[in-house]
């Protein structure tokens, strides 16, 4: 008798998946990335480039270069048409803008961060809601008040409504930031001797700098722009600020682009130079404020 042997079952090789080289992966997430950044760099720095282009080149010239380089533009801009003052003006509302809203809310935000009381939660839904309100409905009610105190025409009153209009974010962020603060930290404090206000000031404020920095550069850089408030509540010329000194250069009949263009390198300065020197510890306090809340 001869014992057959079952033939085993082939298995059948799967196939093969062609494999996408490395390279040739990474060439396609390269264009990804880099083609619609390049698109928005472009669509965000031509303005500045035309900019630069009138500043720097001379009066009646169409070269897309500024060359021969010329300072004359800014030279008009700072001389004749008083730019030197109203840099300083909006230098004072802008530093005085800071300082108050900082102030004001690193004491509101330690409130709202440490201490449980009646109608938080309201009050914060309150702060949260008049972030929804445009400044220009606000225009006459703050116009009737600066009346009343006898502000109208003067920087404090751009002050003021700056530091009010800049206090509701402010205290969201700082608090958010103070709630991840832990508490033990002031209670050992506490513990060796310090009061609440002296273990703040060793224990919390050293750790809230991302956050001060924050909002001190937002308050500053909101100040430093904005144009609606100083145009209504200040009429001298010698207190004008740097955006409604740019709409002078706007004439009825003509406009000097040199000029105007000079004025906006000038009033961007600050501001660029502000974001260049807190871009670390503005992403730091923005996301350590965000986290809790």
């Amino acid at each position: 008798m001869t014992l057959q042997t079952a033939e085993r079952p082939r298995l059948s090789t799967p196939a093969r998946i062609p494999r996408t080289g490395r390279g040739e992966k990474n060439k396609v997430s390269r264009w990804q990335i880099w083609v619609p950044l390049g698109l928005y760099l472009v669509f965000t720095l031509v303005p500045f480039y035309w900019m630069l282009v009138f500043a720097f080149r001379p009066r009646g010239s169409s070269s897309l270069l500024p060359w021969p380089i010329t300072f004359d533009n800014f030279a008009v801009v700072w001389n004749d048409l008083g730019f030197a003052i109203f840099f300083q003006n909006s230098l004072m509302v802008g530093v005085a803008s800071l300082f108050m809203t900082t102030v004001i809310a690193l004491a509101g935000g330690y409130a709202l961060a440490r201490y449980d009381f009646r109608g938080k939660k309201l009050f914060m839904m309150g702060m949260l809601c008049t972030q929804f309100i445009p400044g220009a409905m606000m225009l006459i009610p703050l116009f009737e008040i600066f009346r009343t105190f006898g502000l109208v025409n003067s920087l404090w009153s751009l002050v003021i409504a700056e530091t009010v209009f800049q206090l509701p974010l402010s205290l969201i962020l700082i608090s958010g930031f103070i709630r991840n603060v832990p508490v033990e930290l002031e209670q050992a404090a506490w513990v060796d001797g310090c009061g609440r206000l002296r273990g703040f000031f060793a224990v919390v404020l050293p750790l809230l700098r991302p956050a001060l920095v924050a909002v001190g550069s937002f308050a500053f850089i909101h100040s430093w722009n904005n144009f609606l408030f100083a145009l209504m509540f200040v009429s001298d010329q010698e207190k004008f600020t740097v955006p409604v000194g740019l709409s002078y250069t706007l004439g009825e009949f003509s406009v000097d682009f040199g000029a105007l263009a000079a004025g906006g390198v000038v009033a961007a300065v600050p501001v660029v130079l502000v974001f260049a020197f807190i871009q670390r510890y503005l992403v730091q306090g923005m996301s350590a404020g965000a986290v809790k809340g």
